[in-house]
């Protein structure tokens, strides 16, 4: 199975090669800030937060809360358990913006 880091690291490449995205590894330990997702971007300028977990590794109640804050503030932020997990959110970001700037399409 696939260690936390290295996910990190696949999801960190994948950004790489996403035209209009800007993103930085948070890094915890004494000098960050606890409870902030491991990877932050802002892409095609939306706030954008993605929380590593493997496994059946879980959210701490820390996690959760600044997860729900970033939401509530009105960025993205979730759990990503693969690559996969990363680019739906990406696709499904660009569906949307897509979808915002035809103004013949109708909402379904």
């Amino acid at each position: 199975m696939m260690s936390e880091k290295q996910l990190i690291q696949e999801i960190r490449k994948y950004l790489a090669t996403l035209p209009e995205c800007f993103f930085w590894k948070e890094h915890g330990g004494q000098y960050g800030t606890a409870g902030i997702p491991d990877i932050i971007l802002c892409y095609k300028g939306l706030f954008v937060a993605f929380e590593a977990k493997v496994g059946r590794n879980k959210l701490t109640k820390l996690q959760e809360a600044t997860i729900a804050q970033i939401q509530a503030a009105g960025g993205y932020a979730l759990v990503v358990r693969s690559v996969t997990d990363a680019r739906a959110l990406i696709s499904a970001m660009d569906t949307e913006r897509e979808a915002q700037h035809e103004p013949n399409r109708r909402p379904v």
